[in-house]
């Protein structure tokens, strides 16, 4: 499942109104992705809000039948179609009861345009889903113990395993003379691609390095997440992605040894 269709089924899986199968899926989903179970934080914590801050009027019986009576008979399964989609026909449905319940109703408009604003800020851009896939990767790594799927200090030995198992050859630089030591290599799967990632090591720190065809943005920047550094750059066709835990004066050595400069925005 893509991670735009997990995004939207949050709001459902919080609510408990998927099947087992769909929210076994979720969770799963959710143990392996940082940034899919920070959604889900996120969310719970805005839900908890509205429950506890919102007064809570129930529905009369004729009101709640009309709103059963607008639906369409064949309606999607959460799986298919976002939960809040399900509130613009009931909100419609709204339109049509006497003046006394208007300011109810502008209520609940308000409620949903500001559900829906939320789902939006909680789907993030394509460079940051990027980021987190990036980090997501490294902790994956880290608590799995699966560092490097090919493990060498030698360039001549990490490279060729890599370029035989993807489309493309990655550059595997020698950078122990400026203190990084190579340890291995593995593949991964990066915004929607297959990607090369080199390990390297200072002192006890790990250092994930990302290597892919370049798409032509010559993106060139730095940023934090969740207490990492994420460094991208691009250099003769290729993006390279470091994510480390180092401090950043150390990492621009790595970034200058692998040929980048970097600016922080």
């Amino acid at each position: 499942m893509m991670y735009d269709e997990i995004i939207g089924l949050l709001p459902a899986y919080i609510d408990g109104e998927l099947d087992p199968v769909t929210a076994l899926e979720v969770e799963t989903r959710m143990s392996q992705s940082l940034s899919v179970r920070g959604a889900c934080e996120r969310l719970r914590d805005m839900s908890a809000a509205v429950r506890e801050g919102a007064d809570y009027h129930a529905a009369p019986d004729w009101l709640a039948a009309r709103v059963r009576e607008a639906l369409p008979a064949d309606l999607e399964t959460p799986r298919a179609r976002p939960a809040w989609t399900g509130w613009l026909i009931s909100l419609g449905s709204l339109a049509a009861v006497g003046d006394w319940m208007r300011p109810a109703a502008s209520f609940a408009a308000v409620a949903m345009v500001t559900w829906v604003v939320a789902l939006g800020a909680l789907r993030p851009g394509a460079d940051e889903r990027i980021s987190r896939d990036l980090l997501a990767s490294h902790v994956r790594a880290t608590l799995a113990n699966r560092y490097y799927d090919v493990a060498s200090s030698d360039q001549h030995t990490v490279k060729p395993w890599l370029s035989a198992r993807l489309a493309f050859s990655p550059p595997v630089a020698d950078l122990s003379a400026s203190g990084f030591e190579l340890v291995g290599g593995r593949l991964d799967y990066i915004g929607g691609q297959p990607v090369a990632v080199l390990v390297y090591k200072r002192r006890e720190h790990l250092i994930d390095v990302f290597v892919w065809p370049s798409d032509g943005s010559r993106m060139e920047r730095t940023a934090t997440l969740d207490g990492f550094d994420i460094t991208r750059f691009e250099r003769n066709g290729m993006s390279f992605s470091i994510v480390s835990d180092l401090a950043g004066d150390e990492l621009d050595d790595l970034v200058h040894g692998l040929g980048g400069r970097v600016d922080v925005p």
